[in-house]
C-alpha cells in the first residue's frame, strides 16, 4: 500500500496515533476484496438479463442470410432486447446473400472476440467446418435457416418442414382439382428451404398435384422475378406458384400482374414482406404463411446474452431437442388488414 493513501499532515510526535490509524484504513481496505472469491448469484438460473461482469464489455452479433425487407422485423426483436438487457447487438447483413460474404463476416466476428454469435446459414451442409471453427471458438446458435449437422448450442425459429406443410395444406385447397405448380426460392441447399419445400410435398401428396419446375434465384431480386416469368411461359397449363423466400412473393406478385395472370394463376408464399401483402390486397397472392422474425431477433439476442455470460448454468437451459419453434401463422385477405397492424407495431421497436 502506498502511503499517498493517507495525508501526510499527521502532527509530529504522534506517530503511534498515525500508526494505528493506518492499520485500521488497511484493515478496511482489504475487507471488500475478500468478497471477490466468488461471484454474486454464481450457479443461479439466469432470469431476465444475464448478471455480467462490469468490467467486460459483452460483444453479440446477429448474422442474417441477405438484405430482405424481412431481416427489418427481426432487427426489430434485437432492439427490444438490446432495452432489456442492457447490452449491444451488432446487426450483420451479407450484401449480395453469398455463402463466401456470410463466411467472411462469421471469421472476422471471431477474430474480433466476439462472445456469441448468432446465424442464419445460408448453405448449411456446405458451411459445417466453418461454423464448427466459430463454435470452437465462441458461443454459436443458428436461427431461421438450421444446420443440425453443426455443433451449434440451438436453434431458434420455425419448424420449416411444419411450415412447409402448413404451406401445402392452403395449396390443396386453392387446387381442390389438382394441377401444376412451380416453385421458386433463393436456394435449395438452405435446411429451411429444403424443409418447407419437403413439408410442401408430403401435404400435397395424393392430390394429383404435381410439381413442375423449381428454379433458384440466389438472392437476385430481378432473377427472382425472370424466373416467375419464364416458368409461367413455358408451362401454358400451370395452375400455381409458390415462393419459398421472403421476397419471392413481391416478385411473384409483380411477374403475374405483368403477364395479366391474376386469378388465372394461384399463388402462396412465405413471410410478410410489403409486396407480398399487397399482392394479397390486390389478389395477386391467395395467402402467405408467416414467420415470427421479431420473436427470431429477440430470443437470439437473449439467448446470446445468456450463454455468452452464464456460463454451464446458461447451456443447461437449453432445450433437451436443442430447438425452439417460434410458430407459423397463415395470413390471408380476411386477415391481412389485422396482421398490417400488429406487423407496423412491432416494426416501431
Amino acid at each position: 500500500m502506498k502511503n499517498e493513501y493517507f495525508p501526510g499532515s499527521v502532527v509530529s510526535g504522534r506517530r503511534s496515533v498515525a500508526r494505528g490509524l493506518v492499520g485500521v484504513c488497511l484493515s478496511l481496505l482489504v475487507l471488500p476484496g475478500c468478497s471477490k472469491g466468488s461471484k454474486s448469484g454464481e450457479g443461479a438460473e439466469p432470469s431476465g438479463a444475464p448478471a455480467a461482469d462490469s468490467q467486460k464489455v459483452v460483444k453479440l452479433a446477429f448474422v442474417t442470410n441477405n438484405t430482405a425487407e424481412f431481416w427489418r422485423i427481426a432487427a426489430a426483436g434485437v432492439k427490444k432486447y438490446e432495452k432489456e438487457g442492457k447490452v449491444q447487438v451488432d446487426v450483420k447483413m451479407p450484401p449480395n446473400g453469398t455463402t463466401e460474404e456470410q463466411n467472411q463476416i462469421l471469421e472476422n466476428l471471431v477474430s474480433q472476440g466476439y462472445d456469441a454469435i448468432a446465424v442464419s446459414p445460408i448453405a448449411p451442409n456446405d458451411q459445417v467446418p466453418v461454423l464448427d471453427r466459430i463454435a470452437a471458438k465462441t458461443k454459436l446458435i443458428t436461427f431461421d435457416s438450421d444446420a443440425p449437422k453443426s455443433k451449434r448450442l440451438l436453434y431458434i425459429g420455425t419448424d420449416n418442414y411444419q411450415a412447409g406443410k402448413a404451406l401445402g395444406a392452403q395449396i390443396v385447397k386453392l387446387l381442390p382439382e389438382g394441377g401444376k405448380m412451380a416453385v421458386f426460392v433463393g436456394t435449395l441447399a438452405a435446411e429451411n428451404a429444403m424443409q418447407r419445400l419437403k413439408g410442401i410435398q408430403d401435404a400435397i401428396e395424393g392430390h394429383k398435384i404435381e410439381i413442375v419446375d423449381k428454379r433458384e434465384d440466389n438472392a437476385d431480386r430481378a432473377k427472382a422475378r425472370s424466373n416467375v416469368e419464364d416458368i409461367v411461359n413455358a408451362h401454358r397449363d400451370l395452375k400455381l406458384v409458390a415462393g419459398l423466400y421472403s421476397y419471392n412473393g413481391p416478385a411473384i406478385a409483380s411477374a403475374l400482374e405483368s403477364l395479366g395472370k391474376k386469378g388465372v394463376i394461384q399463388a402462396a408464399v412465405f413471410d410478410e414482406e410489403d409486396g407480398s401483402l399487397n399482392g394479397i390486397e390486390k389478389g395477386l397472392i391467395s395467402c402467405t404463411v408467416v414467420q415470427k422474425p421479431f420473436d427470431f431477433g429477440y430470443l437470439s439476442s437473449k439467448w446470446m446474452h445468456e450463454l455468452a455470460t452464464g456460463g454451464a448454468a446458461a447451456e443447461s437451459k437449453i432445450p433437451a431437442s436443442r430447438a425452439i419453434d417460434t410458430g407459423v401463422e397463415v395470413i390471408d385477405a380476411a386477415a391481412v388488414g389485422a396482421f398490417r397492424s400488429k406487423l407496423a407495431e412491432m416494426k416501431k421497436q
